[in-house]
């Protein structure tokens, strides 16, 4: 079992809401350093597969249902055998 961390945040043109939010709180809290948050998601997968095909299958669950392509980008990281 390969473990596969999936990290999904909104793409740079996009207006980050929440991300502006939190800004201004940890401001209001005295964290007056803080210049800019990007709020993102993590999707932890765990695959069978050699390392190719796990590579290929991550690729396509990502472009065809983990992230909205229009509004997101992603990368991922294929991690070391997950012992169970």
């Amino acid at each position: 079992m390969t473990k596969v961390n999936v990290y999904v945040t909104l793409r740079e043109s996009v207006v980050d809401p929440q991300g502006i939010a939190t800004k201004e709180a940890l401001k209001t809290m005295g964290y007056n350093e803080v210049e800019n948050v990007r709020i993102g998601k993590l999707i932890e997968l765990e695959l069978d597969g050699s390392a190719t095909e796990i590579d290929a299958r991550v690729k396509e669950m990502c472009d065809k249902l983990l992230i909205n392509k229009v509004i997101e980008d992603y990368r991922y990281e294929i991690g070391e055998v997950a012992g169970k």
